[in-house]
């Protein structure tokens, strides 16, 4: 049974979640506020359910200790936000995915499941992925360019580990949402693949402006160059 930790204070929509979420079998705790969360995540969890306002703070904070800490337990923010800058300062903190209040509740279980299984194969994973200077140890989780350690989120993680895994093939828009999020780009704006990749870009490339390894296929999606 996976374990979530639910950071939300609308009591009604706690109430909705909590019954829905044991419905599908899953142990559901609840944090009403930031600090709440904190002493909550002194405790083992499979995934977080991030309100991004809250009483004493915002759920960017708490994804952002998280992150610092050095998990890469799959995150979900609930926002009433739509705004780019609202979803970009999110996955840039480390988020996966955002859920835009008010949702569905079958898409929110939808993007649960599918970041879990995905958690679960990178679990399974202990090898390593080379393309030129980069390299990636699946077995941590851990990204170097050369000697250095690049900073990613767990979201960018995937995409550059679905990139190298299919380096010189033309990976689609399609199949990357299918990759990451396992629902065909039903639930997802289409926008959020070029936030990634950009963010993605500015990371990897050394000229992030004139990339020389993620480049885009005109019409298609993306393509990861070998040197």
């Amino acid at each position: 049974m996976s374990r979530i930790l639910l950071v939300e204070d609308d009591e009604s929509l706690v109430d909705g979640l909590c019954y829905t979420l044991e419905k599908q079998s899953y142990e559901i705790e609840v944090a009403r506020s930031v600090a709440e969360a904190e002493k909550l995540l002194r405790e083992s969890f499979d995934l977080l359910l991030l309100d991004v306002s809250l009483p004493d703070g915002t759920g960017f904070s708490v994804c952002e200790k998280v992150r610092k800490s050095g998990s890469l337990i799959p995150i979900i923010f609930l926002t009433a936000a739509d705004d780019e800058v609202s979803i970009v300062r999110g996955l840039d903190g480390g988020g996966d995915d955002y859920v835009i209040k008010p949702f569905r509740l079958g898409e929110l279980c939808s993007r649960i499941r599918a970041l879990l299984r995905r958690a679960g194969l990178s679990k399974e994973e202990n090898s390593l992925l080379k393309s030129g200077e980069i390299t990636i140890d699946l077995q941590k989780g851990k990204v170097l360019r050369g000697n250095e350690v690049i900073e990613l989120t767990a979201a960018e993680y995937r995409l550059l580990v679905l990139l190298l895994r299919n380096a010189g093939i033309v990976v689609t828009r399609n199949r990357i949402l299918e990759e990451l999020w396992d629902s065909g780009g039903s639930f997802v704006d289409d926008n959020t693949v070029s936030v990634y990749i950009r963010r993605l870009r500015e990371k990897i490339e050394a000229d992030p402006s004139g990339p020389r390894h993620l480049v885009t296929v005109r019409g298609f999606g993306y393509r990861w160059n070998e040197e």
